[in-house]
């Protein structure tokens, strides 16, 4: 038998086909440590926005915002690509670069 809400197997009590198994009721388990792994929290964010404050922009991060001014996101993207390793790093790269340029626009 299937959940209609969330398109998984329910088991029926019998011994053989899809939903095979005996039934029970789903446990609610506590949030394990690890789950909250890479959540950003107030210390650490507020360590970067002054080491930002401090050092500025490294130098690739300097030319692609010199290039979003312009308007070329597809070469800033493959100018992130090819620094950080990854397209997925390299489009949340983008998104935080082109947010400081809107930041800059509006402070103007």
């Amino acid at each position: 038998a299937v959940d209609p809400l969330t398109a998984t197997m329910v088991a029926t009590g019998i011994a053989v086909g899809k939903g095979k198994g005996h039934i029970v009721s789903k446990r609610a388990l506590a949030k394990r440590p690890a789950s909250k792994k890479g959540a950003k929290g107030k210390h650490t964010d507020f360590v970067r926005n002054i080491v930002r404050e401090v050092m500025g922009f490294a130098p690739y991060e300097k030319r692609c915002i010199e290039l979003l001014k312009v308007g070329k996101e597809k070469r800033v993207l493959r100018v992130l690509n090819k620094r950080l390793g990854s397209i997925r790093r390299a489009k949340a790269k983008r998104e935080s670069l082109t947010d400081v340029v809107r930041q800059t626009r509006l402070k103007q």
